[in-house]
């Protein structure tokens, strides 16, 4: 597989306004690439932060079988009026992953929601509870480490993330991959370069101070 790819960062489906002013989904062409490469029809495919649902839509249109959870409850029921396999989705919160009854997966797709060194709150809560950047790392941790209990042996796991320029930079993407390589089998990194509207060539931003993102890519030995 290469390691640095060009997508468009375009997205397929529309949402409702209420999600737009937060509209950090994946584009449906990066998690099609990513499906086909790594799966294949009847897998089983996992994203324990599933936002609104991109991973679950794709599943379904390529001929696997979605399963994820989302902390969010609008966000949740956004994605349950989304996809047929309403029972294989979780409106929880994937820290307490163990506590959920899902059968062993062939591939998780997933981003986890970002936070910056800087922030208060906690994203893994939607920003409803007090936090810090190193707890927010623990968490990650101990999610990632009920999920390998999750995938079948040899399964592989591909997390897209980006580092973040503020004051100073975060860096999300390798915090992130130090955490998860505890766990998993780390693999190499993916380099995302992103374009759209004929912005890419002028130094278009992708969202947090970059015109690329990472995906990080892990097996399960």
């Amino acid at each position: 597989m290469k390691t640095f790819l060009i997508f468009d960062n375009k997205k397929e489906r529309k949402i409702p306004d209420e999600f737009k002013s937060n509209d950090n989904r994946n584009p449906e062409e990066l998690v099609r690439f990513f499906l086909n490469e790594f799966t294949k029809k009847g897998n089983k495919v996992f994203d324990p932060f599933a936002g609104l649902g991109t991973t679950l839509v794709v599943s379904e249109e390529l001929g696997r079988i979605p399963y994820g959870i989302e902390f969010d409850s609008r966000r949740a029921e956004f994605i349950k009026s989304h996809i047929k396999n309403k029972n294989n989705f979780i409106k929880g919160n994937s820290l307490k992953l163990n506590s959920y009854k899902f059968p062993k997966f062939d591939f998780c797709f997933t981003s986890p929601p970002y936070m910056s060194k800087d922030e208060t709150e906690n994203p893994l809560s939607g920003n409803k509870e007090e936090g810090n950047y190193d707890q927010y790392l623990r968490d990650i941790n101990m999610i990632f480490l009920q999920l390998k209990q999750k995938m079948k042996k040899d399964s592989f796991v591909v997390i897209e993330v980006s580092n973040l320029k503020g004051k100073e930079v975060t860096t999300l993407a390798w915090d992130i991959a130090k955490q998860v390589s505890r766990i998993f089998k780390f693999e190499g990194e993916i380099v995302v370069g992103w374009k759209g509207n004929d912005s890419y060539a002028h130094g278009c931003e992708y969202g947090y101070g970059y015109d690329h993102s990472y995906c990080l890519v892990f097996r399960n030995e």
